[in-house]
């Protein structure tokens, strides 16, 4: 059974429920909604993924939250935040909070991942205390470095780096960053 963790205005965020790996096989994991997050993947890859993402949410309470909309029930996708833990990040980068979203093609442009966003950024600095959030993504991921302009996060690219897990159209990847104090400025 899955559990709440928070609710918006349009969207339900929570904990993985018995068939989204099936809904996630079928609906994210397709060339357009993983043309930035390193191609279309086999399930044993995505099974990997969810068993981490639960066991991270279950050890800290950080992880990525499958996004539910209140008035159906649909699932739309998924946003949350996860510690930085790729080896290739710089070190100044690693353990620190990241924000990330997806959704699935036929959600997009509704407004529901910065809204999603929105209330992750707030759980993050207040419920979790955190004084600094970062994004990263790559100046091919247009729509990915709009939204984090919406968002109020600022390009920190003294931070960018190299990823030989993403292809090159995808690299640099680059850094976007937002404190607790610009966060409260901006509400």
């Amino acid at each position: 059974m899955a559990d709440t963790i928070f609710e918006t205005g349009r969207l339900v965020l929570r904990t993985e429920a018995p068939g989204d790996l099936d809904w996630w096989m079928e609906n994210m994991n397709t060339p357009a909604v993983m043309r930035h997050l390193a191609g279309v993947q086999p399930r044993e890859v995505f099974e990997s993924k969810f068993a981490r993402n639960a066991a991270g949410i279950a050890e800290s309470g950080l992880g990525f939250w499958f996004m539910v909309l209140r008035d159906t029930g649909e699932l739309v996708g998924h946003s949350g935040m996860c510690p930085i833990i790729s080896p290739h990040a710089p070190e100044a980068l690693q353990g620190h909070p990241q924000i990330g979203w997806a959704l699935a093609e036929r959600f997009w442009r509704r407004g529901l991942a910065l809204e999603a966003a929105r209330a992750v950024l707030a759980r993050g600095f207040g419920h979790f205390g955190f004084d600094t959030i970062y994004a990263q993504t790559s100046d091919s991921n247009l729509a990915s470095t709009a939204m984090m302009g919406r968002l109020g996060l600022r390009r920190v690219p003294e931070l960018d780096y190299a990823d030989p897990d993403f292809p090159a159209q995808d690299n640099p990847t680059t850094i976007y960053a937002i404190s607790r104090d610009a966060w409260r400025a901006d509400q």
